[in-house]
């Protein structure tokens, strides 16, 4: 058997402010609700061809957990593709949210090399957002 990667399928985030991480990925990001299940404590976000779930702390899945756990590592990242990649507009755009961003570099990705910044979610977790390919170095 061999294994061929697609894309991303989802990401689990375990978030400590529903509203607050609702608003920066929905309202701030452009991600949409697609399921919720209050009974759980999870929401599924649709992110393109992506989803975000994201597991509160009080909710049932996420009291089965120490958060954060001490036996694992937290993500370091995950990366969001995004259109347009404006960098004045978008930079202006998440400061307008008083969020702070890292600087604007061409970094590798699944796609090659492309502009991309990075941006804390409301529980730290690190997002890059990442545009289109500009080139191969």
């Amino acid at each position: 058997m061999q294994i061929s990667p697609v894309g991303l399928d989802h990401v689990v985030i375990r978030v400590a402010d529903l509203d607050k991480s609702i608003k920066f990925y929905c309202e701030i990001l452009g991600c949409q609700i697609i399921l919720r299940r209050d009974d759980l404590g999870l929401y599924h976000l649709q992110a393109g061809q992506a989803q975000i779930d994201l597991v509160t702390l009080d909710g049932e899945l996420g009291k089965k957990f120490k958060y954060p756990k001490p036996d694992r590592p937290n993500v370091d990242h995950f990366c969001l593709r995004i259109e347009p990649f404006d960098t004045p507009a978008l930079v202006d755009y998440l400061a307008s949210h008083d969020l702070e961003t890292s600087e604007v570099a061409n970094r590798f990705g699944a796609e090659g090399y492309g502009p991309s910044l990075y941006v804390e979610d409301p529980d730290g977790n690190t997002v890059e957002l990442k545009g289109a390919i500009v080139g191969n170095s």
